[in-house]
């Protein structure tokens, strides 16, 4: 069966289907409709979570199985099936035609895939699915529901934004529901809970500056010194708060050190970078900059962060600034400093 992103909650409430198939190009939604299903299955009493990544040679013999085995913690497991392109072969078409005919009692799939083209849904694949489970689409949001749905954000969040700072948000994401998802955040943490106004989103989003906080984390990953150095002092020079050119630089820090960890863990690339939700266009640049450096490395630039905040905080002394400028072209692999000795 059908059933609408907004819909999928009230579904969720009388009760879960045996499967679920989440698709779409909008990454922000597809997440949050797999955080909803996910969140239902574990009050379902699905305490063990199973992801599977459909790769070259991916083992469908090895997916059936899982789906038919108990888990070893509880009575029932989510079953994750991450298919990007929405394309599993004449194996994989083979071995869901045969899931979805017999559907697990006791577990939950839950299939993940890109934007479907017209030729998958008319695939006998795809409409056996349909009839044994949930089927959730993803559709590109319209420019016309982006005020409403940003106001709703906002709300959620704890913010009460002004018409006005609404407005100007939608126009500066152009359409974009990460990046407006992330400016959120940024407003939350700037502001913390309460009115936003007009003023507020503009000298937080700064009219996508060429010197923006997103632009300094690629090109201090790129290891490109000169452009990286020119965009922090077109921030210092535009005003921009240090508390975010941090916050950029140690969530793109903390989310590497999370995937050098699997990675050191034995995990592979595909799946560490699909499990970090890496988007296709940033997957070299990611894949570059974990083969620069090691754990204890994405470690002691975590520390640093720690200390740039310190600094921000006026407990530490030092300059922010050149703090930034040593900690964007570690990055990249350029060592000014060695403030830590790394082991």
């Amino acid at each position: 069966m059908q059933i609408k992103p907004e819909q999928l909650s009230g579904h969720l409430a009388k009760g879960m289907a045996p499967l679920y198939f989440v698709s779409g190009d909008e990454p922000l939604q597809v997440q949050e409709a797999c955080d909803i299903i996910r969140a239902a299955a574990r009050q379902a009493g699905c305490v063990e979570r199973e992801v599977h990544h459909v790769e070259a040679r991916f083992d469908w013999q090895g997916f059936l199985q899982s789906g038919d085995a108990m888990s070893l913690f509880s009575d029932r497991k989510l079953i994750e099936l991450r298919l990007p392109s929405g394309k599993p072969g004449i194996e994989g078409s083979k071995a869901l035609q045969a899931y979805a005919e017999r559907p697990s009692d006791d577990n939950i799939l839950l299939i993940i895939a890109g934007k479907l083209e017209g030729s998958v849904k008319n695939s006998k694949w795809y409409k056996t699915l349909d009839k044994a489970g949930a089927m959730v689409t993803i559709w590109p949001m319209e420019l016309r529901q982006l005020p409403g749905w940003v106001m709703r954000r906002m709300k959620q969040k704890g913010l009460q934004p002004s018409q006005d700072a609404v407005s100007l948000l939608v126009e500066r994401v152009e359409g974009n529901l990460l990046a407006c998802a992330q400016e959120i955040e940024k407003l939350v943490l700037l502001h913390g809970t309460g009115a936003i106004d007009v003023e507020q989103v503009a000298a937080s989003v700064a009219d996508s500056s060429r010197f923006d906080i997103y632009k300094l984390v690629d090109c201090a990953l790129q290891g490109d010194v000169a452009r990286t150095s020119r965009i922090i002092q077109g921030l210092k020079g535009e005003g921009v708060e240090p508390t975010l050119v941090l916050w950029a630089l140690s969530r793109e820090i903390r989310a590497m050190q999370s995937m050098a960890y699997d990675l050191h863990q034995g995990a592979n690339i595909g799946s560490v970078l699909a499990k970090n939700r890496v988007w296709d266009k940033r997957k070299p640049l990611v894949q570059t900059g974990l083969k620069r450096h090691s754990l204890p490395q994405w470690q002691a630039m975590l520390k640093h962060c720690a200390e740039v905040d310190a600094t921000i905080k006026g407990v530490r002394p030092g300059n922010v600034w050149d703090e930034f400028l040593q900690l964007s072209l570690w990055l990249g692999g350029v060592r000014l400093f060695r403030p830590f000795r790394i082991c």
